[in-house]
């Protein structure tokens, strides 16, 4: 039996489970992927390269490269920018663990910065703190869809002569300031894994307008051959130039991502949508906190992110996160910071009270559903639950 049961016994506010985040895939995108299926050709192929030159259209970058997961897009990048053994990458530890394990993948040392507690973003302000002699990128990540302040991270790796690559694992179509994402930064990689705003079920899409790092990235995200099996058409002589990867994404993938680039502007309207309802009918809630909209550009809203007042509350954030499964509402928590987990702490010697903002935001966040397949219904139904359990559990901390 749960330990937090459905309310004074009562009725959940919902009959079924409300998922946290499944994709909207639609007729077009289903015809697609039969067509390649029907081709003779799913790998990598025409699909894959209309899909690349789609994005960086829509970015307004010079090149993009399509790969198997934004995380492959981080590791290629470092290396395309010549990290080596020793070197530091600057970056959140409230993030996935992706972004730091590419860096040491790279054989490189990553350097947290505490993040801000407003926009969960890497603190801007205490960057510059970390960089020593050693440090060759800064890597920030745009939480949740909302920019990092990119203007003054670029004017600080421009003074330090460094590189910067932006972990856009959560931002497709964001905008900072009139500039989407993508063509801002030296490199910039972006997931389409199932949860994220557009997917291709896995996989993911580096830009840049390095020409140099763009074909570096193409060789090696195929195991380091001169030329892929498209390229060859039918010849079967190909040359190994480098140790590579098998990083490469296929046309079946790519026929998913064609349409939802395509539905990508609809899809972030709902999202800001639903957003603006949870903050409207939240934000007057003593015992939660909704995170500020963003004035300078575009949150795309991939997270809708709450935080809990603890001192307002007689359960925890972990058992308020039961209560709403009682509800039938599902949710998430982004993240646990990356210092906190076991091979980090064994390895770096990291502790609690390292990174006291991104463990506070932790300590309370809950992330709750929003996405394209959601009804408006259903952002209330979040919103009662919510609100049933803050008058049922409001007051002092036990």
């Amino acid at each position: 039996m749960s330990e937090i049961p459905a309310i004074a016994g009562g009725t959940p506010v919902r009959n079924s489970l409300l998922s946290f985040a499944p994709p909207l895939i639609e007729k077009e995108e289903i015809k697609e992927v039969v067509d390649t299926l029907k081709s003779g050709w799913i790998t990598t192929g025409p699909k894959t390269k209309r899909f690349e030159r789609m994005f960086s259209e829509y970015v307004s970058s010079k090149y993009a490269v399509a790969l198997s997961s934004c995380t492959a897009g981080l590791h290629l990048a470092l290396l395309a920018i010549g990290v080596s053994e020793g070197d530091e990458i600057i970056t959140t530890p409230y993030t996935f663990a992706a972004t730091s394990n590419v860096i040491i993948h790279s054989s490189a040392i990553p350097v947290f910065v505490d993040i801000d507690e407003e926009s969960l973003n890497i603190n801007h302000n205490k960057i510059e703190e970390k960089i020593t002699e050693r440090t060759k990128a800064i890597m920030p990540v745009h939480i949740g869809g909302r920019p990092c302040d990119m203007d003054k991270i670029m004017e600080i790796a421009r003074r330090h002569n460094l590189y910067v690559i932006e972990d856009a694992a959560h931002a497709v179509g964001t905008i900072y300031k009139e500039t989407k994402i993508g063509s801002i930064g030296d490199l910039t990689s972006f997931s389409f894994h199932a949860v994220k705003n557009m997917t291709t079920a896995e996989g993911g899409m580096i830009t840049t307008d390095n020409e140099e790092w763009a074909r570096f990235i193409r060789v090696n995200s195929l195991h380091g051959m001169n030329k892929d099996a498209w390229q060859r058409k039918g010849s079967w002589f190909y040359e190994i130039v480098s140790a590579g990867y098998k990083y490469n994404m296929t046309d079946i993938q790519a026929s998913i991502g064609i349409h939802q680039l395509e539905k990508i502007e609809r899809f972030i309207e709902l999202r800001k949508k639903y957003a603006s309802i949870y903050t409207e009918k939240l934000g007057d809630i003593e015992e939660i906190e909704t995170l500020s909209p963003y004035e300078y550009g575009r949150n795309t809203y991939h997270l809708y992110v709450i935080k809990i007042k603890p001192d307002r509350m007689r359960i925890t954030r972990d058992k308020f996160i039961r209560a709403l499964r009682e509800e039938n509402i599902s949710t998430n928590v982004h993240y646990i910071p990356i210092h906190l987990h076991p091979y980090y702490r064994e390895r770096f010697g990291y502790k609690k009270g390292d990174y006291p903002s991104a463990e506070r935001v932790y300590e309370r966040a809950i992330s709750l559903p929003i996405y394209p397949a959601m009804k408006e219904k259903d952002v209330l139904d979040v919103i009662n639950a919510i609100e049933k359990i803050v008058v049922y559990y409001g007051g002092q901390n036990v």
